[in-house]
């Protein structure tokens, strides 16, 4: 008598472990898509941050060459990237989005996007590429990593970025003031 004023139909039971798991499959997908929101965003920014950085008249090898986006990240980021890539231009240059593998040269690149799925290359890469004209990106919550120029973030839903200038004037890259003023935060001065 006690078991049977206590115990759900198994219908019941059934009904609700399925709605949980509906449930569950709705979150990852929302996750997944806030993901891919978010990744739209940092392509968008990646594309259109060399507009507002000056580099040496030496960077680029022809004034007609590709500008260079080399990118440590999965291929969903590199897919990403390169979709936005389409038809953009930095100072007139089309852009051409390169994934980057190990201890491959850097040779050719204006930025290079370090994602955090790759943080264990990120020592590896920034010491690479320091002193030469390439903007550093990276995605870190811990703050900018010691050689990242730039460093995005996620406050409030939202896609910012934090500015370092003096890892940027050591490559010999001056960041645009208009850029600056977007910034959530920027590091050092300017000279």
């Amino acid at each position: 008598m006690f078991t049977a004023r206590f115990r759900l139909p198994v219908a019941r039971v059934a009904a609700a472990v399925g709605f949980l798991f509906l449930c569950a499959e709705a979150n990852l997908a929302s996750s997944a898509d806030v993901q891919t929101a978010e990744y739209q965003v940092k392509a968008a920014f990646l594309c259109k941050f060399g507009n507002y950085v000056e580099w040496p008249a030496q960077a680029a090898a022809r004034p007609d060459s590709p500008f260079g986006i080399g990118v440590l990240a999965s291929d969903a980021v590199v897919d990403e990237l390169m979709r936005a890539a389409v038809g953009q231009s930095v100072n007139g240059r089309p852009i051409a989005v390169r994934r980057l593998t190990h201890g491959e040269p850097v040779d050719g690149l204006g930025i290079i996007f370090i994602a955090r799925s790759h943080a264990a290359r990120l020592a590896e890469t920034l010491a690479a590429t320091k002193e030469h004209p390439i903007l550093t990106v990276t995605e870190s919550d811990q703050g900018t990593p010691v050689g990242s120029m730039v460093n995005f973030v996620v406050v409030a839903d939202k896609v910012k970025f934090d500015i370092a200038l003096q890892p940027a004037e050591l490559s010999n890259l001056k960041i645009s003031a208009r850029l600056l003023a977007v910034a959530r935060l920027v590091t050092g001065k300017a000279s």
